[in-house]
Formats: C-alpha cells, sequence, structure tokens
C-alpha cells in the first residue's frame, strides 16, 4: 500500500518544472508518473502545442464520478532579476513554498492530486475519481481543458460534478469559494473617416471626436445594478489609438479597445447588441464608419447553491474554521468551460501572489488545501 502523499513536496517538485504557457516542462510527466503508479489510468490528450492529461481511477460511466480541473502552466517570471528567489527553485522559506505556480496553480493540483491517491489507496470508494489537468490555462485556453471535454465526449468519458482548484481566497484560507463568474468579452472598435491637413479640418472628417464621444457613452453607460448572486457589470476602455505621430494631421482612423465583464443579466450577444447599436449612432452622427469585432472568453453562469457547493462549503469550513462566502467575483477561470459538463465550483488557497514577482504561499495552507479535498472525496462518497 503506498504511503500518503506530501502535497508540499508534490508542490515543490512541481514548481520545479519550467512549464511557462504553453510548455510542459515536465509537469504533466511527473504527474503522470505518480497517478499511473497509484492505479490510474492515464491519458495523454495533447492537441497542437498543448499538454493536458485526463486521469481515472475506477470504472468508466460510473454515475458517482468526482472530478478535479487544474492546469500546470504557468505565466512568465517577467524581470528574472527581480526576485529573490529562483522563479522555479521550489524551496521553501520560513514555512513559505516560493516560485512560480506557488499559488497560481501547481499547489491546487498537488493538493487533489495527493487527496485523490490518498482516498483511493486507504478507502476505494464505490465510484470514480476523475482528474483533468490542462496545460493552457493562462494561454489562449483553446486547446486545453476545451481539448480535454472534446476529448472526453468522444471517449463517452464524464464527471457527475466537478471542483476547480484555482486560488480563491482573497486573504484567508477558507473565506470565500466560486460558484459562478462573470463572462468576459472585448470590443474592437475602428472609426473609419478622412485624413486631412489640420489647419483645413473641414476637408477632412476626423475620427478622434466620434471615438471619443462612443467611448464616453460605452464607458459612462450603467449596464445594471447587479443581480441575487453577481455583482453590477463592467466596461472599461483599455485603449485609444491612432498610430498618429504628426501634430498637423487629422488621422484616417482611430481604433479603441474595451473590455466588458458581465453578469447573467446578459449575454455576449446581448452585450455585441448594444455596442453595435451605440456604433450606429456614432456613424449616423459624424457620418462616418465604425467597425466592430467582439472576442468571447466566456459567458456568465452560475452554479445555484446545493448539493454540491455544501458539500465543500461544509469541508472547508470543518477543516479551516472559516465559512466560506459563495461568490462569483474575479476573472475567467477554465471553470466556464466546464460547467457545459457538469455541475462545477472553486475552491483553493490564497491567491495574493498570483502572477507577481516572488510568488509564494505558506505550507500550511497547502496541508489544509489537501485536507479539505481529502474531506470532500470523503463526504462525497460516504
Amino acid at each position: 500500500m503506498s504511503k500518503m502523499i506530501d502535497p508540499v513536496q508534490l508542490s515543490a517538485e512541481l514548481i520545479r518544472c519550467p512549464s511557462v504557457t504553453p510548455t510542459e516542462g515536465g509537469a504533466l510527466v511527473l504527474l503522470e508518473k505518480l497517478l499511473s503508479a497509484n492505479g490510474f489510468t492515464c491519458t495523454r490528450v495533447d492537441r497542437g502545442d498543448t499538454a493536458n492529461l485526463y486521469a481515472r481511477w475506477g470504472n468508466k460511466g460510473h454515475a458517482r464520478t468526482f472530478g478535479f480541473n487544474g492546469h500546470t502552466d504557468v505565466v512568465p517570471v517577467g524581470d528574472e532579476a527581480a526576485w529573490t528567489f529562483g522563479p522555479f527553485s521550489g524551496e521553501i522559506r520560513d514555512g513559505i513554498l516560493c516560485g512560480r505556480g506557488a499559488t497560481d496553480m501547481k499547489t491546487g493540483v498537488a493538493a487533489f492530486a495527493a487527496a485523490a491517491i490518498d482516498l483511493v489507496q486507504k478507502t476505494p470508494p464505490d465510484g470514480a475519481v476523475v482528474l483533468a489537468i490542462t496545460g493552457d490555462e493562462e494561454g489562449d485556453a483553446t486547446d486545453g481543458t476545451v481539448a480535454l471535454l472534446d476529448w472526453m465526449e468522444r471517449e463517452n468519458e464524464a464527471m457527475s460534478v466537478c471542483l476547480v482548484g484555482e486560488p480563491t481566497c482573497p486573504d484567508v484560507m477558507g473565506e470565500m469559494m466560486k460558484i459562478g463568474r462573470r463572462g468576459s468579452m472585448t470590443g474592437y472598435f475602428t472609426v473609419k473617416g478622412v485624413q486631412g491637413h489640420a489647419a483645413y479640418p473641414h476637408r477632412a472628417n476626423n475620427p478622434l471626436p466620434a471615438m471619443m464621444r462612443l467611448m464616453d457613452r460605452l464607458a459612462s453607460h450603467e449596464m445594471d445594478q447587479g443581480t441575487d448572486h453577481f455583482d453590477a457589470s463592467t466596461l472599461a476602455i483599455t485603449t485609444v489609438d491612432t498610430g498618429n505621430p504628426a501634430n498637423n494631421v487629422i488621422p484616417a482612423e482611430c481604433k479603441a479597445t474595451a473590455n466588458i465583464r458581465f453578469n447573467d443579466a446578459h449575454t455576449s450577444a446581448s452585450v455585441t447588441k448594444w455596442l453595435r447599436a451605440e456604433a450606429d449612432k456614432i456613424e449616423a452622427e459624424f457620418g462616418l464608419t465604425v467597425e466592430l469585432a467582439t472576442k468571447v472568453s466566456g459567458e456568465s453562469f452560475l452554479t445555484a447553491p446545493g448539493e454540491l457547493s455544501d458539500l465543500v462549503a461544509a469541508s472547508i469550513e470543518a477543516e479551516t474554521g472559516v465559512k466560506p462566502v459563495l461568490s462569483t467575483t474575479g476573472g475567467t477561470s477554465d471553470a466556464r468551460f466546464m460547467k457545459n459538463h457538469c455541475p462545477v465550483v472553486e475552491f483553493g488557497l490564497v491567491g495574493k501572489t498570483m502572477h507577481q514577482v516572488d510568488e509564494r504561499v505558506e505550507v500550511e495552507q497547502i496541508i489544509q488545501l489537501k485536507a479539505v479535498y481529502a474531506r470532500i472525496l470523503k463526504d462525497y462518497f460516504a
């Protein structure tokens, strides 16, 4: 019988794998070897330049299949000289585990892998356990969890419920879990005018006033006041640019970008319709053309509070002493893809240092996280 898996040691080993997205870096190879040695059937589900791993213990198609989802790819380290320790050192200093991925989210993967292995080795459940781990969450996310779900559908693989191990706690371990996420999309605007000499503006059609008017209307508009489980939707203008270095030339066109985070009062289609309607008004007012393109990162979703959230929340409180808030705040995660497959919630570490120089986490939190995941599994199959 295998000894219990140390999630801290496993986290450090994963951090030492330089898996800057989309490079695999040895992280999935390490996990596949460990999981295979402990009875999991492992399949690499690579697509394009992205490495993915699907691991299952128990019979395929079992009615009670608990799934975990996470990623081993990390964001670039940035200025390595600014780090006070090696970004891929995985060293422990005064009870702190250091390195890229220490919070987001090699520790989460290590914790749920360790909890799953311990469960199937010590008290094999009447059911199945699945780990779906991607190397493409921090990148474009087109060939990661999406590829895993496509493969699962072809192979008739399924989860009954899923927990994503992203960091969810703002300051204190256990204080927050996620039961949904806002939708995310970006609007790209191009206003096309007529170029001319700045001394003769009547001979040109300046796209800048039109773009400024459009951006002001969009940014000033109250999309909503929030819904039962979501904060108010937001629109942020992120750039306006003409690419014009001359001070005496009216440019021919102007480009702008706006990022929209929307709640369940909207869909990407309804937001796009509103953006287009505002652009049409500007075309009519200024007599020029406004082009609009959109990119949707994900729709808003909610896993209604109930059996799954109750199970996870009770386990968090039992192991940390903190009753978690059921939240939908923050950016996007791969839960936006998993929600199309089965009910999904998210819980993980305190994420204060994710994506920062000197990313790090308290060792005690990793131990707590494994304990939470272990209790969730035990109670799910009880």
